[in-house]
């Protein structure tokens, strides 16, 4: 069966709806060995401890993380049965405020040897980033400038793209109305 994009395109939702969802609360990950991936969230990407339950109160004892001033973003729910196959999900995203950050992140993940599997800009969106994988094969994207869509709708169309696989490239060719100058 074909895929039906334009279809999918003008999908919205029905008039009247009694609620709206705000933003993504946070995420859930079953991990293998709790201690070693509270200390990657933790020493490598910078996340704080909030809680944490011992195994009495969760077989394999639960971690939850925070990047900002919710309780949690991400928490971490141990022994998992082993590495993620990417099939229950695909990647979780987490926003910095500056590019220069997202470059600082690449430093970072180069020196702690973290697999990368990505860096640029990715097409729809236009989101420069970089993607790596936690240690239990989590695809995680840190990105800097989201397309924001305004209260007339008006979405990028896919020419203006520019799907870019490095981040020197992504900064030496913006997309219309990206700032990607940077002091480093």
């Amino acid at each position: 069966m074909a895929l039906d994009v334009e279809k999918l395109r003008k999908m919205a939702p029905p008039k009247g709806m009694p609620f709206k969802i705000r933003r993504l609360g946070h995420v859930v990950l079953q991990v293998s060995d709790l201690e070693r991936s509270v200390t990657f969230y933790t020493q490598v990407l910078g996340f704080k401890v909030s809680d944490v339950y011992s195994e009495d109160l969760q077989p394999g004892g639960f971690a939850f993380l925070r990047c900002n001033t919710d309780h949690h973003s991400i928490a971490l729910v141990g022994a998992g049965p082993g590495q993620s196959k990417h099939l229950e999900l695909h990647h979780i995203a987490f926003e910095v405020g500056t590019l220069e950050e997202v470059f600082r992140v690449r430093d970072r993940l180069r020196a702690d040897k973290v697999p990368m599997t990505f860096e640029g800009r990715r097409r729809a969106g236009c989101q420069i980033s970089v993607e790596f994988l936690d240690p239990d094969n989590h695809c995680i994207e840190i990105y800097w400038g989201l397309d924001q869509v305004g209260t007339n709708g008006y979405v990028r169309p896919a020419s203006e793209w520019k799907g870019i696989r490095t981040l020197e490239e992504a900064i030496a060719n913006p997309v219309v109305g990206q700032d990607t100058h940077i002091n480093r």
